[in-house]
């Protein structure tokens, strides 16, 4: 009889030490689990045993023979994506960006008056602005007292970086390209992914996300993306560091956004405020200052990315042509000769 039960006993053993080596030996097989951001467990701790949950992304397949849009430029010359409503899948971005735990840098110089400004785009940016991701808000300002207070959500922090003001309104244009690169070397590097430089007249009025984010990126002018190169507002004049000759040049970018990786933002900003030294120690100083630099910089070094007027509108001034099917990043109607005062 003890010799019949052998068989049974040794099938017993195998299949204890089966399921022990699965529990023990290889416990993801059991316990996997989604974990919130910022949830850490030490080796230590015991783990529970949770219900395994596969994550499914349904969405329209991308077809190789129907372009994404028809009626715009799409792509560069040199490959690099220009940005439009129609040509991304912000769900797939967004999952993307998420598993990279990216944290977003946003720049906003308010100086003297302009500090008026800042309440409605925190206010609109916290409605718009890479929902759903981290977000440093990194004000300049030498009114740091007149800095409103914004109620943020989670993930999401307001810096203010006092510095001085100046007597004209194209020193603070110019003077920020010094204090990016500066900041970007001190702190900015330390803190966040991608970095983000606005104007502070303007405002969210749609969705801006991880679509924009990029080595390097340019806004296209609104002004200027219909127009030839010949029409376009560069430094003309040859004893300028931002000459750029009427032949040349791919678009006309506006100062207003660009951004891209720290290391890229501050190779830019460090490069345009060297070329506007130059230019101040011969007595020249550029057609739109820190723009015109801009586009030197980003004719030599063209962006990895580039974001269509969608991005950088002005309503009140241009209307909304059809081509616009949203407006995501807009002026504020106001009265430039009385903020400049």
């Amino acid at each position: 009889r003890a010799c019949s039960l052998r068989p049974l006993a040794f099938l017993l053993v195998t299949l204890v030490l089966v399921l022990f080596g699965m529990g023990v030996l290889s416990p993801r097989i059991l316990m996997l689990e989604t974990r919130s951001e910022g949830e850490g467990q030490s080796p230590a701790e015991p783990l529970a045993c949770r219900a395994v949950l596969f994550f499914r992304m349904l969405y329209p397949q991308p077809m190789v023979m129907t372009p994404s849009r028809k009626d715009v430029l799409v792509l560069t010359p040199w490959l690099a994506p220009i940005v439009w409503e129609g040509t991304f899948n912000i769900d797939i971005l967004n999952e993307q960006f998420r598993l990279q735990n990216v944290t977003v840098g946003l720049t906003v110089f308010a100086i003297k008056r302009y500090v008026v400004f800042l309440k409605l785009f925190l206010e609109t940016a916290e409605q718009h602005f890479m929902v759903g991701h981290r977000v440093h808000y990194y004000v300049f300002t030498d009114r740091p007292a007149d800095v409103p207070s914004v109620a943020l959500g989670e993930g999401r922090r307001l810096v203010v970086l006092e510095v001085p003001g100046a007597a004209r309104w194209q020193d603070v244009s110019m003077r920020r390209m010094q204090m990016i690169s500066d900041f970007c070397e001190r702190r900015f590097q330390r803190e966040v992914d991608f970095l983000i430089c606005a104007d502070a007249d303007m405002r969210f009025s749609d969705h801006v996300g991880v679509e924009i984010l990029s080595p390097l990126f340019g806004t296209l002018h609104p002004g200027f993306y219909r127009a030839t190169r010949q029409a376009f507002t560069y430094e003309r004049r040859p004893q300028s560091q931002a000459y750029i000759p009427r032949d040349q040049g791919d678009f006309y970018y506006m100062g207003a956004l660009f951004g891209g990786s720290v290391a890229e933002v501050q190779r830019l900003t460090k490069a345009c405020h060297q070329a506007m030294m130059a230019d101040h120690a011969n007595g020249i100083e550029a057609v739109w200052h820190d723009e015109s630099h801009l586009n030197r910089y980003l004719l030599d070094h063209r962006p990895t990315k580039v974001l269509s007027p969608e991005y950088l509108w002005d309503e009140q001034l241009l209307g909304r042509p059809a081509v616009m099917r949203k407006l995501r990043f807009v002026a504020v109607p106001k009265n430039h000769q009385q903020i400049r005062n």
